[in-house]
């Protein structure tokens, strides 16, 4: 299938290569140095859900970071859950096809994860369809967009989240019937009970490559807003926006304790940045981050080129998949698969949070007011650069 053309030539993950090669004393060193911890702190997973997800084609691992206890506050546990998969049929199907052939199989791997207990979990950025938005091709792909309230997937969703108690991150490209019929790329928030809670549209858009996605939808007008939930404070930082420190610090300065980052990236172009971006922010902000990017290589039914000079081709590379959640202290779990189906859990005590800005006094010394007003000179037209000459 065109989803999986290219796994077997691909390598599997980076953790693997590392594992075959280091053992004992020297792995450990390793694993302090990189991921911040010498022990992984693996989580024991059902043997009913081990099972479940080998009969199906996915991985699944689930790792712990536990935070110090504390006198005047209980632990604040909450398991997150975070999904990245191929498309499941060609793109050449039925519009309708391609999208019940994800559903299905998307409900098997969050079927795993309620299983396991998870209460957040995050789909990658524009789960429900193919990322067709390098074709630039109005049709069909336009047809995959829906209102986030009442569109397929959120009604899909919906009784997912409610047979499972389970707060949902929906990443869809959203059609906005209210206002002219525009297309937003948007990530919606179904609360544990099944109810639509709000949405986050997609700050920064990508025009490098193959990905130029501002055919489709221009820089979103949500803000950065962050959705109290029954399960802690979250927020969305969609895709490209992984680019901008100032989309994460916003997301801090307005409290999130964990900001999801759904993806799509392929290797050619940003394999060496994914494991540090999302990483720096948790450390910067003092909040969770928990990454996610699609796997797979789609293949599309006509040729397209791009801004960077190849020929005329019909996929734009392999998604490596990598997904991974850091701690506001740096460590960092091992990530996902760079070529299958996966479900990466994790467990969070979110006291964490405030216990890395009172190690670290990050937000309290990072001089808001200082930067506002050097923005604020910044963004007008006679504004001169801060630069002393001699």
């Amino acid at each position: 299938m065109a989803a999986e053309k290219k796994s077997n030539s691909e390598l599997w993950s980076l953790e693997k290569l590392l594992e075959n090669s280091l053992s004992g004393a020297d792995l450990q060193e390793f694993n302090r140095i990189y991921y911040g911890r010498k022990d992984h702190h693996e989580i024991e997973i059902k043997k009913s859900t081990q099972g479940f997800a080998l009969k199906n084609n996915f991985e699944v691992a689930a790792y712990d970071f536990p935070a110090q206890k504390e006198e005047t506050r209980s632990p604040r546990i909450v398991k997150v859950g975070a999904i990245q998969h191929s498309i499941a049929v060609p793109t050449t199907k039925p519009i309708t096809e391609q999208r019940d052939a994800i559903f299905k199989k998307i409900e098997k791997v969050i079927s795993a994860a309620g299983d396991e207990g998870v209460n957040v979990v995050c789909l990658q950025e524009a789960w429900s369809m193919p990322f067709a938005f390098c074709t630039r091709e109005k049709q069909p792909w336009c047809e995959f967009a829906e209102c986030a309230q009442t569109g397929p997937s959120t009604v899909f969703l919906k009784e997912l989240a409610k047979k499972h108690n389970m707060v949902i991150i929906s990443p869809i490209l959203e059609r906005d019937e209210n206002h002219g019929d525009t297309i937003w790329n948007t990530a919606v928030v179904i609360d544990e009970n099944g109810n639509y809670l709000g949405k986050h549209r997609k700050n920064h858009i990508p025009r490098v490559g193959d990905f130029n996605e501002s055919t489709y939808y221009y820089e979103g007008n949500t803000g950065h807003p962050v959705f109290q939930t029954k399960f802690g404070k979250i927020a969305i930082n969609i895709c490209y926006g992984r680019h901008h420190p100032q989309n994460w610090l916003m997301f801090g300065v307005n409290q999130a304790e964990i900001v999801f980052n759904p993806s799509a990236t392929v290797s050619g172009l940003s394999e060496h940045l994914w494991s540090v971006e999302a990483r720096n922010a948790a450390i910067a902000n003092s909040y969770f981050t928990v990454a996610i990017n699609r796997v797979g290589t789609e293949e599309f039914p006509n040729e397209f080129t791009s801004g960077d000079g190849r020929p005329a081709h019909k996929d734009f590379g392999h998604f490596y998949g990598s997904s991974y959640v850091t701690a506001p202290d740096g460590s960092r779990t091992p990530g996902l698969s760079r070529v299958k189906d996966g479900l990466l859990i994790t467990q969070l005590d979110l006291n964490m949070c405030r216990q890395i800005k009172d190690k670290w006094g990050f937000t309290m010394t990072q001089r808001l007011d200082l930067y506002a007003d050097s923005l604020n000179k910044a963004i007008k037209p006679d504004y001169k650069p801060q630069i002393i000459k001699k």
